[in-house]
């Protein structure tokens, strides 16, 4: 039995990691649905969704085979550990946060899906300035670079513009049917 990908991607400020934070909680009983850690040349902090890994690490790992998936994006090196591979192939839906700029190079697979997370342009940019990670021009350049994704193919497109549960609940019934149904569960 196989299982499946899930790339959960979307531009900065969509809330893509709020919208995968929920759905964690409350698939919390689906032990078919795994969530994978990626790993990022970047420090994390305490709430960081990712695991935090030098250049020199990522070069090793690259160069080992140690994992399934990698790519570059705002100057940093992504990865998802090959273990995950391996939960796949058990039949198992994995989750990965990623990014848009790199959905057209995913292996197309029949055990690939796409959930875009976006927002209106408004809501966009001030939950970039709300976030203050960034300087002003780097939030300019983050919004513009929206435009090159219009056209992103994706199999889910879940609107993150109102209540947090919302878009949640929309990517837990997604990933939901996307799953077997864990023993002893009928919904």
């Amino acid at each position: 039995m196989s299982g499946l990908w899930v790339f959960v991607c979307g531009p900065s400020g969509a809330g893509k990691d709020s919208v995968m934070n929920w759905a964690t909680r409350h698939l919390a009983d689906w032990p078919d649905i795994v969530f994978a850690r990626r790993l990022v040349t970047r420090a994390s902090r305490p709430d960081s969704e990712h695991d935090a890994v030098t250049p020199q690490q990522f070069a090793r790992m690259l160069n080992s085979g140690a994992l399934a998936w990698r790519w570059q994006a705002h100057g940093f090196h992504y990865g998802v550990s090959a273990h995950y591979a391996a939960e796949v192939a058990a039949g198992r839906v994995v989750v990965v946060n990623g990014s848009r700029q790199h959905v057209d190079g995913l292996p197309g697979a029949a055990q690939l899906r796409v959930v875009h997370v976006v927002a209106e342009a408004q809501q966009l940019a001030l939950r970039l300035a709300q976030r203050g990670r960034d300087a002003p021009q780097e939030v300019a350049a983050r919004l513009a670079r929206n435009a090159r994704f219009r056209a992103l193919r994706a199999d889910c497109t879940i609107v993150n513009q109102g209540q947090l549960a919302d878009a949640g609940r929309q990517l837990a019934d997604y990933l939901r049917h996307a799953s077997p149904v864990p023993a002893g569960r009928e919904d």
